[in-house]
Parts: structure tokens; sequence; C-alpha cells
């Protein structure tokens, strides 16, 4: 079992998730979108210790907390993300195309794959990697407890936009189609931006994919 603590966070209210395994008290963090001294406040409140930081995707607004809750952290938690992204995340995450900077963190040293399988505790999260809205875009899937954390591959009845470079509309709905769509109905999603909803919900109503 873990417990999923949600913040949102940053310039465009970016959803970050810190995940913490109830038996052993090792926690990792999901997208570390801003101000990452909250993150490992509410980690230290609930003792947690944050041992690792997985990136769905390198855009900088799921990246900018990363220094912050790395520097917090001793040993420094390792950063995780698809190799697809490291072209990205060397440009501070794209944040120059908006007219700002970033310092995007340690640099990642885990590099995901489609279907690698992560523990944190006795728990286990299915890499899933899911294309189109960048290169490396990856979701975490946790079968057991029916919750998938997937970025901004998704949205409550919207997509991930596919206008920046990476990008592609083709690609972002067949990853949709293959990655989110043949999970059951009653899995979580938890989006990188807004609500959580379910695969359920947006197979019925999200208009990009009816």
């Amino acid at each position: 079992m873990f417990t999923i603590v949600a913040f949102t966070l940053g310039p465009v209210m970016t959803n970050t998730y810190l995940i913490g395994d109830d038996q052993t008290g090792d926690a990792v963090v999901i997208d570390p979108a801003d101000v990452g001294e909250i993150i490992v406040s509410e980690a230290e409140e609930r003792g947690w210790r944050i041992v690792s930081i997985w990136l769905t995707h390198a855009h900088f607004d799921h990246l900018g907390g990363a220094a912050a809750v790395a520097d917090a952290c001793k040993p420094m938690p390792p950063v995780a993300l698809h190799a697809d992204d490291y072209g990205l995340w060397r440009m501070q995450g794209g944040a120059g195309f908006f007219g700002m900077e970033i310092d995007p963190g340690p640099e990642p040293t885990v590099e995901l794959k489609h279907n690698q399988v992560l523990h944190l505790g006795e728990n286990t999260f299915q890499v899933l990697h899911a294309p189109g809205h960048t290169r490396g875009h990856v979701m975490f899937y946790s079968a057991k407890e029916e919750v998938l954390f997937c970025g901004d591959v998704i949205f409550q009845g919207s997509i991930g936009r596919t206008d920046l470079p990476g990008g592609d509309f083709n690609t972002l709905i067949n990853s949709i189609q293959t990655q989110i769509l043949t999970l059951p109905d009653d899995t979580r999603l938890l989006t990188g931006h807004g609500p959580e909803t379910t695969v359920g919900d947006e197979r019925r109503y999200n208009p990009f994919i009816r």
C-alpha cells in the first residue's frame, strides 16, 4: 500500500505527486513542478524519506522543483527520465521558449524504458512509454492500486498539447489508445494538470478520443 499526496505548483498549475510507502516510509516524487521545499517539508512531517524523483517528461513545469528537492535530501535522490527526453532536459525543459530560466536539477541517472518495473517498498509501478506530448513521455502504472500517473498525455475531457517541439498529435492519440484505454475503466488517472479522472470516464466523454 502507498499514500499519495498531491500538490498543484508552479506558473501553470502543474500537479506534483508525493508517494509514500506505508511500510518502509520510503517516498518518491513524481514531477516536482516547483517550490521543492514544500514537497520535502510534507515528506518530513510524515516521516518519509525521499529516495527518488520520477519524471513523466522533461518540460520545465514538471521539473522546476527538482533542484530544491535534491538539495534538501541526503543522500541526493536519483532522477529517472526516458532517454528520448534527455535533450529537452538539457534545454531546461523548454523554459526559454516562455521567457524563463530554471535550474533543471540533478542530471537524470535512471533511464526509464517501456515496461520497466520500478519499486517503492513492496509496491511496483510499470513504466509505460507514451510519446506524443514529448518523445520520451512515460506514465507510471500501479495495477494493484488501480492508478496511473499519466502526466500530460490525457486530462479530464482533453489531451496533452502537441504543438511544442517533439509533439505529434497522431502519436499522442495512439499512445492513449494503446496505453490508457486498454486499462480497466476504474483505473484512476492522476494527470499533470487539472482534476483526476478515470479511464472509463475518458473513454465515454473525452471528445478527442471518441
